[in-house]
């Protein structure tokens, strides 16, 4: 009886998913990894002949035994033993000298292996849209560039040398045996299919345990990526408590420990029955054998070889009974991997795609939307299952977020767009940008379709500074020269100059070489905002994204960053997303969004003489920030 929680004295019984037993590795597997190794055949070909050299060392070693009892020993030949030991001696040295050749070797492959799945899978990844980062969870897709790329290692390396190695030795081993007794022999190996033909069924059984091991180990992960941030620990020790998350965290890793014991105790099953065959197998040599040599029928020499050979017969068959095993554990990893590398981006260059040309003048728009229509990918066109921890995934779409919306953006002027939370605003922008392409219609920068040009073009011409401006953890000089590497320190300083953050960087205690933290968060957010325009102006692009870069900051942050912003748009082509309308009284026109619509459309007097939802918005928020003034200067005197 199971006693205590995740945590308690005694395990669980563990209970394999009925779907997850199901588990089969696709066809054609093997053949893929293949295609990763092939570039080294010549590696693998000398590793190959190394391991067969010491399987036939391992296997003449009982000869060299029976020599030396029956021509040595028995016959006095001191001459004789002295030359066989040395014969073992000098065998030794070979085999180890081999084993040392064999490792290297493997360690080439194996780890080439590794860097090669992992740059691919690394590529493909970065690859990928924004919508698959939206859906998927970071801990699944860090679990594939980790321990799936390590088992498609064992594959070639420990599992290739376990087939070739055993294989040989058992062939050279039982040939050698029969050649000295043949009965014997057969009476050792009849035990043997009694504990060999369930092998298939454990090696599914397996199969599915360490799928499913590997999915829970996934599940982990992201619960400490998301936990051991700073914005995920500040949200716990706010809204969570320790001991909802120590069992929330505690169940997961109760049934990954479960699912251990039972993969440990299935491995280990045949091992011990092998062990158990053995022993009987050298009971019978040892009894029929010293029998048969007692009436002269056999030497002693024999006895001991047939012995010997039984020590290395049935290692060697305990291995391949469980190479299955090893195998559907391994391909179980590869197949992982093949997943992600099969799931195609749902936005990528399209053949012929050329490079932007950013032409100045006024022939084209800088930005245009033209009868645009859009709505967010299905999950089951940006998404894996397995990378969600979910069963399956929907391929229904959700409503349209963008209905008809046409507006454009002169070169070199600032185009707002306002509307109400939910209306579209930051859609629209990401569609300038590529992150996403439109359902139907076209956006056009430069006058050119981006989706006729190459994504890498596309993002040099195309400058973004989100709401919430992401820094990575390093230093304020690595994530300054993000989009440009060849960047100098004085580079760097005049774009911090430019964008109002020179006061605060040279106070700080590093300078340029201060880490800032997991996302910026040693800083304030007024901060990270002039550090991301910094690094727009450090691109120097020459369109120009915002998307409620002021938003949630205080006064003084705000007129800092604005003055960044003035430096950052001067003759940029920009189009700006607002929730404050103060901020776009300037633009050269605003477009204001409602429910995926374009309600209205004109410069700033125009919509408020219109009186109609921009004039009504602005009402509302002018109102709402005299009233937050009057509270702050208290009680007016009578």
């Amino acid at each position: 009886m199971a006693m205590g929680g995740p945590g308690g004295g005694m395990y669980r019984s563990f209970r394999l998913d009925p779907s997850v037993s199901r588990h089969t590795v696709a066809p054609g597997t093997l053949r893929r990894l293949w295609g990763f190794v092939r570039h080294d055949r010549i590696r693998l070909t000398v590793f190959i002949a190394l391991i067969a050299v010491d399987a036939g060392i391992s296997a003449g070693m009982p000869l060299v035994y029976r020599a030396v009892i029956d021509q040595g020993i028995a016959a006095g030949n001191t001459r004789m033993v002295v030359g066989l030991a040395g014969v073992l001696a000098g065998a030794a040295v070979i085999t180890a000298l081999g084993s040392a050749a064999e490792r290297l070797i493997s360690a080439r492959i194996g780890e080439g292996l590794v860097f090669d799945l992992r740059r691919k899978v690394f590529d493909h990844v970065q690859a990928m849209p924004l919508a698959f980062f939206a859906r998927t969870q970071t801990g699944a897709l860090v679990q594939r560039l980790g321990g799936d790329v390590v088992g498609a290692q064992r594959a070639v390396t420990s599992t290739l040398s376990t087939v070739v190695s055993n294989t040989l030795t058992v062939v050279f081993v039982i040939v050698a045996m029969v050649s000295m007794s043949w009965q014997i022999t057969a009476l050792a190996l009849v035990l043997l299919p009694v504990f060999v033909l369930p092998v298939r069924w454990v090696g599914r059984k397996i199969a599915a345990i360490t799928a499913e091991s590997m999915t829970l180990s996934a599940n982990l992960a992201q619960t400490m990526t998301e936990r051991f941030n700073v914005a995920g620990a500040g949200l716990v020790k706010n809204y969570s408590s320790p001991a909802i998350e120590s069992a929330r965290f505690s169940a997961t890793a109760a049934r990954v420990r479960d699912i251990g014991v039972t993969q440990a105790m299935y491995g280990s099953a045949f091992r011990i029955a092998m062990t158990l065959v053995a022993s009987i197998a050298v009971a019978i040599v040892y009894g029929l054998g010293g029998v048969l040599a007692v009436r002269g029928t056999l030497t002693v020499g024999v006895v001991v070889a047939l012995t010997s050979y039984l020590t290395r017969l049935y290692g060697p068959i305990t291995a391949l009974s469980n190479v299955q095993v090893d195998i559907m554990t391994a391909l179980v990893s590869v197949e992982r991997i093949w997943e992600v590398l099969d799931l195609q981006p749902s936005v990528r260059d399209t053949p012929g795609a050329r490079e932007l040309v950013f032409a100045s003048g006024d022939r084209e728009p800088g930005i245009s939307l033209r009868g645009v229509w859009f709505r967010y990918p299905a999950a089951a066109e940006v998404s894996l299952a397995s990378l969600e921890s979910v069963s399956r995934l929907s391929a229904t779409r959700p409503g349209w977020t963008l209905r008809d919306v046409s507006f454009e953006v002169p070169v070199g002027v600032m185009v707002a767009l306002v509307g109400p939370s939910g209306a579209g605003k930051t859609t629209a922008s990401l569609l300038v940008s590529r992150m996403y392409d439109p359902t139907v219609g076209t956006v056009r920068v430069c006058g050119q379709d981006v989706r006729s040009v190459t994504g890498a073009s596309l993002h040099r011409a195309v400058g973004v500074v989100a709401q919430d401006a992401h820094l990575f953890h390093d230093t304020i000089r690595a994530n300054l020269a993000l989009g440009r590497p060849d960047a100098t320190d004085a580079d760097l300083w005049e774009a911090l100059d430019r964008a109002q953050a020179t006061g605060f960087v040279e106070r700080m205690p590093d300078g340029l070489a201060t880490v800032v933290g997991d996302r910026g968060y040693r800083m304030s957010g007024g901060e990270r905002q002039r550090i991301a325009i910094a690094r727009l102006l450090l691109k120097a692009p020459p369109i120009v994204v915002l998307d409620e870069a002021t938003a949630h900051l205080d006064s003084e942050s705000e007129a800092a960053v604005h003055r960044a912003l003035d430096e950052a748009l001067r003759g940029r082509t920009s189009l700006v997303i607002a929730h404050r309308l103060s901020t776009v009284r300037a633009a050269h026109a605003i477009g204001v969004l409602d429910a995926g619509r374009i309600a209205e459309q004109g410069s700033h007097s125009e919509l408020l003489a219109a009186n109609g939802l921009y004039a009504a918005l602005y009402r509302t928020q002018f109102e709402t920030e005299h009233e937050a003034m009057d509270e702050e200067a208290g009680p007016r005197a009578p």
